[in-house]
């Protein structure tokens, strides 16, 4: 399981996972300016280090890099979910206190996240009870009596 991001290693891979392209150490460099005083071998140091941790993949031009990332974001959430989740002494009672913290929002893109998961629902067995038109027997001649089972 990688280890969560620090600040500066979220606040640069928020922008390769945003731009979803590959990206270089200028570009991310005058992106965060726009937000906070920072140099430009602070962030080529970063991106170096989230390349030696395999968060990127980088590319040779000329002579700098193009960075680009090895997975998504929300393959980043899930992992660190499913890391959190499976440290739990009673992984019950976790899910339930985290469903607990969700929105109404989130619940219902859990509701989604769950369908898609689960893929197409299959109808429920019918109860031969419920509906009398339908003969057992005919989907299954065994059961029809005193036939013997032919």
């Amino acid at each position: 399981m990688p280890r969560p991001l620090g600040e500066l290693e979220d606040a640069v891979m928020t922008r390769v996972w945003k731009w979803n392209r590959p990206v270089t150490v200028r570009e991310v460099l005058e992106d965060l300016q726009q937000e906070r005083s920072i140099a430009y071998t602070t962030v080529m140091t970063v991106l170096d280090n989230l390349h030696q941790k395999g968060w990127v993949r980088r590319e040779a031009e000329g002579r700098a890099y193009r960075y680009e990332a090895v997975s998504t974001r929300a393959a980043y959430a899930a992992a660190l979910m499913n890391d959190a989740w499976s440290q739990s002494d009673n992984p019950a009672a976790a899910l339930v206190a985290f469903f607990g913290m969700m929105s109404p929002e989130q619940r219902e893109a859990l509701r989604d996240a769950v369908r898609m998961v689960a893929g197409p629902e299959t109808p429920a067995p019918e109860n031969p009870a419920e509906n009398p038109a339908r003969n057992p027997a005919d989907e299954n001649p065994a059961a029809t009596e005193g036939d013997g089972g032919r």
